[in-house]
C-alpha cells in the first residue's frame, strides 16, 4: 500500500490522503485519530483481498455502530449518510500507473457495509455495486456499463468481476447481442467506433491487472494467519506456569506461550532459528539473554513454563521464570515471536510496541522494524522518540536497506471537531521534511524550560 485516502470517516472530515512506505510510524497526540487509522487499513484489506465484510467492533478496535464511526459534528445540520476509503497499490506487474481500491461504506442495521468495491488504474474502472441492487459495473471516466445478474454482490470475488468483464467484452467486440449480460440500451463496441474500441481495451488491460492483483493478495489472505496483523496496545500478563491451549492468533499474544510450547517440541530447527532471533533481539535491548521452554511433563498436553535468562558480565544469570523478570519482557515477547514467525502475514498494524520497555530497548525496537520492514509492511503508531530517533538515525547512517522514501512519517494534528494528518519524509541526513509548526513544538517548549529560556 502506497497511500491510503480517507473520507467522512471518525474524526477526519472531508478527503484526507497519507503517505504509506515500507516502514509507517504514526505520532500526535491522543484522540487525534491513529487507531481508527489503522482499523480502517485492515477493513480495507478485508474488502480487497478476503472477500469479507469489514467489521469495525473486531478486537482490538472497537469503533462502535455506523454513528460512530462516520464523521459527525455540532457544525453539520445532519451527519453524512456515507464514509469512504481507498489505498494505491504500486508493482511492476501492473505497470507503471498504480492499481486504487476503493470502498463506499453506508448504514446497514445500524452498522457500517461496503455497498460499493471499486478497483481502478488510470481512468478505466471495474465496481461492485450493491447499494440499490446487487450489480456489476464498468467504464471508462464518466462513461459506463452495468451488468444484470441476480446474486448478492458481496459474494462475488475479484476475479469473478475480472472474468464477467472480458467475457462481455468479447461479446460486444462480435457484435452478439449482449443484452442477457448488460442492460439493453448498451452499444456493443464495434470495430467501427473507435472511441469505444479504445475503452474496451482499457477495460481489457485492467481486467487482466485486477486478476494479477487480486490473486497476489487473495493468495496471502488463504493462509489461517497471513491476514493483515492487528496487534492490541497491552498484550496477555504472564503466568507461572501455561497450559497448553489451540493456536488461535489474537491481537494481545495470549497463545504466544503455547506456540513457543509447540515449535520447541515439534520442530526443533524451527525452535533454534526463532529462538535465535529472539536471542539477538533480547540482547540488543538489554532484556535477556537466553529464552527456554520449561516442560512439566512428557506430554504435549502437560503444563509448561517459559523460562528466561540474562547473563552478567562473566557468569550466567539464574534461570528465572517470564513472571519473575519484569513486566518488559512479557510484554514484547508477543510482538517479537509475531514478526519473526516464518508464517508472519506482510502487513502489521502496531499499537504502542513500547509499553513497558526502557529506553535503550525501545531504541532497539526502531533498529528492528527497519531491519524488517524491506520484507513485511509495518505501521507503528508510537509516543516514543526513542524508536522515531532510532529509524531516523539508521536510515542516515546506512544500517538498514531502508532508503528516506521507504519511511513514512504521519503526524495527526487535533483540531477543534476533526483532525489532520500531515505526510512527513526524513532526507538522507535522518531530518525530517514537510513537518507543520505545531510538529514537535511541545517538545521544544520542555527543552527551552529546560535549559532556563
Amino acid at each position: 500500500m502506497n497511500s491510503i485516502t480517507l473520507e467522512n470517516y471518525r474524526c477526519f472530515r472531508g478527503k484526507q490522503t497519507a503517505r504509506l512506505a515500507p516502514l509507517t510510524l504514526l505520532v500526535g497526540e491522543n484522540s487525534s485519530g491513529k487507531t481508527a487509522f489503522m482499523a480502517m487499513i485492515r477493513a480495507l484489506r478485508n474488502a480487497a483481498f478476503a472477500n469479507k465484510t469489514p467489521d469495525f467492533r473486531e478486537p482490538p478496535y472497537d469503533l462502535g455502530s455506523f454513528g460512530e464511526v462516520v464523521y459527525n459534528d455540532s457544525r453539520q445540520s445532519a451527519q453524512p449518510d456515507f464514509f469512504g476509503a481507498s489505498f494505491k497499490d504500486s508493482n511492476p506487474d501492473y505497470g507503471e500507473t498504480p492499481v486504487e481500491f476503493s470502498a463506499t461504506f453506508e448504514e446497514r442495521d445500524g452498522f457500517p457495509f461496503p455497498t460499493m468495491r471499486k478497483i481502478s488504474q488510470g481512468d478505466a474502472w471495474l465496481a461492485l455495486d450493491d447499494r440499490s441492487e446487487s450489480k456489476i459495473a464498468m467504464g471508462v471516466g464518466e462513461r459506463s456499463w452495468e451488468c444484470v445478474h441476480q446474486f448478492q454482490v458481496f459474494d462475488v470475488e475479484f476475479s469473478t468481476l475480472s472474468a464477467t468483464a472480458r467475457f462481455a467484452l468479447r461479446h460486444w467486440s462480435r457484435g452478439v447481442d449482449a443484452t442477457m449480460l448488460f442492460k439493453p440500451g448498451d452499444t456493443p463496441f464495434t470495430s467501427k467506433d473507435a472511441s469505444k474500441n479504445a475503452a474496451k481495451n482499457r477495460l481489457e488491460a485492467l481486467s487482466r491487472t485486477t486478476d494479477l492483483w487480486w490473486a497476489r493478495g487473495a493468495r496471502i489472505f488463504k493462509e489461517p494467519f497471513a491476514q493483515t496483523f492487528a496487534g492490541a496496545p497491552v498484550r496477555s500478563q504472564p503466568r507461572r506456569t501455561y497450559d497448553p491451549m489451540r493456536q488461535s492468533q489474537d491481537p494481545e499474544g495470549e497463545y504466544i506461550p503455547s506456540y513457543l510450547a509447540r515449535l520447541s517440541r515439534r520442530d526443533s530447527d524451527e525452535w533454534s532459528a526463532l529462538k535465535k532471533k529472539l536471542e539477538t533481539f533480547g540482547k540488543a535491548a538489554g532484556l535477556f539473554d537466553e529464552i527456554s521452554i520449561g516442560s512439566l511433563g512428557e506430554g504435549a498436553g502437560d503444563p509448561f513454563q517459559v523460562r528466561i535468562r540474562k547473563f552478567g558480565k562473566e557468569l550466567k544469570g539464574r534461570d528465572r521464570n517470564l513472571i519473575d523478570v519484569g513486566y518488559g519482557v512479557s510484554q514484547a515477547l508477543p510482538l517479537l515471536t509475531e514478526l519473526f514467525r516464518p508464517d508472519a502475514p506482510p502487513v502489521f498494524l502496531l499499537q504502542q510496541p513500547e509499553v513497558h520497555l526502557h529506553p535503550m530497548a525501545q531504541a532497539a525496537l526502531g533498529s528492528l522494524f527497519c531491519s524488517i520492514a524491506p520484507e513485511r509492511q509495518l505501521i507503528v503508531e508510537t509516543h516514543s522518540d526513542y524508536i522515531m530517533d532510532r529509524a531516523r538515525m539508521d536510515v542516515r547512517d546506512g544500517k538498514t536497506e531502508l532508503k528516506p522514501d521507504d519511511v513514512s512519517i504521519l503526524f495527526f494534528e487535533r483540531g477543534e471537531l476533526d483532525a489532520r494528518i500531515h505526510s512527513i519524509r526524513i532526507d538522507k541526513d535522518g531530518n525530517v521534511l514537510d513537518a507543520p509548526e505545531s510538529y514537535g513544538a511541545f517538545f521544544m517548549e520542555e527543552t527551552r524550560r529546560v535549559i532556563g529560556r
